[in-house]
């Protein structure tokens, strides 16, 4: 269900967990790990990257940050060395390389999000790798969050994400709305969702998911996310002549 760099990955998640570090993650990775232990055994999309968020008392130091990524990673045996290629700032993430110790080969990236609002997050386990994530509601949050917006046809991995996740879960409209709230967030008019379907068709037929991962039609994914964020989406005018 896996391959050797997202394994990696997670080992680097677990090694950072149990540093006690003021790290949760996000993303591709959680979601994975998300759905197979709700009972999705599907194959899902690959990722090459970790999203993360850093919450702290103080804006972290440069110095800070790398030390404490490369002392965890060290104490798990893990055989390679951190560097920060972007400097987080107003609105921007820091980026991180970890390479490999002998070669200097890259071998994933990860973004930290710096003390933006703390989201709600659980212990998630996969194959005996543990790590602490976004709980599924805050991922479900994020996600139609996103895609209410015109970014919707560049984030189609949230609209694919959110067809995964509606296999597994309820969509729970007061505890998505409670959650957004409390991140200082609120819901757009899914104008681009709901009144350009070909235009997501086509920004969906240039999206990779990765591998020989199956890639379900369009109109089958289009379908049960609709379907999954009724009880949020505007009411259509052909549904309100009715």
């Amino acid at each position: 269900m896996m391959n050797s760099k997202e394994k990696l990955m997670y080992e680097v998640m677990k090694a950072i967990y149990e540093q006690s570090m003021p790290i949760c993650f996000k993303g591709s990775m959680v979601l994975k790990a998300c759905l197979l232990e709700a009972g999705y055994v599907e194959e899902v999309r690959h990722t090459v990257d970790i999203d993360a968020n850093w919450n702290s008392d103080t804006p972290p130091s440069v110095d800070t940050m790398i030390s404490a990524l490369q002392t965890a990673i060290d104490k798990a045996g893990i055989d390679a060395k951190v560097r920060i290629y972007r400097m987080y700032g107003e609105g921007r993430s820091a980026g991180f390389t970890f390479a490999d110790r002998e070669t200097d080969e890259e071998l994933f990236l990860m973004d930290m999000d710096v003390n933006r609002p703390i989201p709600d997050t659980q212990i998630y386990e996969i194959e005996g790798l543990c790590f602490r994530g976004v709980s599924p509601t805050q991922m479900i949050a994020d996600k139609v969050s996103a895609i209410s917006t015109e970014k919707v046809f560049r984030r189609i991995k949230d609209v694919v994400d959110l067809y995964y996740l509606s296999k597994v879960f309820s969509f729970d409209k007061a505890d998505v709305l409670r959650t957004l709230k409390a991140n200082g967030r609120e819901l757009d008019h899914f104008q681009g969702f709901l009144q350009q379907p070909e235009e997501l068709r086509h920004a969906y037929e240039k999206f990779r998911l990765g591998g020989d991962v199956h890639k379900p039609p369009f109109d089958e994914v289009y379908a049960a996310v609709k379907t999954f964020l009724k009880d949020v989406l505007p009411k259509e005018k052909s549904r309100e002549q009715e």
